[in-house]
Order: structure tokens, then sequence, then C-alpha cells
């Protein structure tokens, strides 16, 4: 008789199952479903991914951005598919119709009371390792900022009354202090 356990792992296939209006990521096989995200938090997004749009467009710069529900797609297989709150890809090669195939060049995450783990721990190394470039975790309730840049290899702290410099590009950075969030 087989005792051997068998193990169970999710797809993508099965993201694209999910009853509509229902999100999740996946990771490794593993789904973790998402909670909507509260208002500070879309303000977040809001004000972040317009300041960042008017910076690009500023500058005629060929990098996009797009906000979540965004699909990215990590690595070539069917056991990663994440939705960052703020995903900018500056290699148009990897958009197609369902997201991006393969890393972003910078990913901003906003941390939510049920998001802790996956942002500070388990997307920080998953971003790291599939070539993610910067890696911000925007925390509204410690009022900090965490900057990861993976291509010198450092990590800042800033408060959300700092500007902060985007590693990605040289002469551009994001006044917290004025986003003014309540």
């Amino acid at each position: 008789m087989d005792t051997a356990r068998k193990i169970d792992y999710y797809t993508i296939d099965d993201i694209y199952n999910l009853p509509e209006g229902q999100r999740a990521e996946l990771i490794d096989g593993e789904l973790y479903m998402l909670a909507t995200p509260n208002r500070i938090h879309q303000k977040l997004v809001m004000a972040l991914s317009n300041s960042i749009f008017n910076y690009i467009q500023s500058k005629n710069g060929d990098c996009d951005i797009y906000t979540s529900p965004f699909a990215v797609f990590l690595n070539i297989d069917d056991k990663i598919y994440l939705e960052p709150d703020i995903s900018i890809i500056c290699d148009k090669s990897k958009l197609t119709d369902e997201g991006c195939k393969g890393a972003p060049d910078w990913i901003i995450e906003i941390v939510s009371q049920s998001s802790i783990r996956m942002d500070y721990y388990i997307k920080l190394f998953k971003y790291r390792t599939a070539g993610v470039r910067e890696y911000w975790i925007v925390d509204s309730m410690k009022q900090r900022i965490m900057v990861y840049n993976f291509e010198y290899d450092t990590v800042e702290e800033y408060s959300f009354s700092d500007k902060v410099k985007v590693g990605i590009y040289g002469d551009f950075a994001i006044d917290f202090a004025g986003i003014g969030i309540e």
C-alpha cells in the first residue's frame, strides 16, 4: 500500500478560476487571498502612482506604470502570480495582454495589517531573486518607507515626512509629506 501523502499545489489556472471579484496571489503553488484595501492604502496608491506617472510623462520616459490588479508573472513556471500595488516596467518586451512576464524594474507594496509577513519577507525575497531593481515597502501604520535597491544592495529607511529618492531615476524623489496622509 502506498502511504506517500499527495502534496497539492495551486497553479495560475486556479487564479483564473476564482469566483468573479475574488483576488489572490500565488507563490510557490500556495494561494494567498487578497483583502480589500482600506482608504489610506488607496490614497497612497493613487498619490504615488500619479507622482510617478507625471514624472515619467515629463521626461518622455519609456517606462509604464500599472496599479493592482495587474498580473506579474515573476518566473516562467505556473506557480507564481502576484499583483503588486504599483509596478513600473521599463522593458516593454515583458508586457503582454495578461500582464508582465518577468521582473518589473520597480515595485511598491503598501502594507496592510493582513500583508505584513508577505510584503516584508516573502515578496522581498521573491522580488530580489527575480531581478526587480528596486522595491519599496510603504507602511502607513509605522509611517515608514523601506527602500531596497537591489542593484546596489542597499536598504534605506524613511519616514512619511521625508523626500524619498528613487533609485532607478537619478533626478526624482517623492515627497511623502506632500501626500498628506491622515
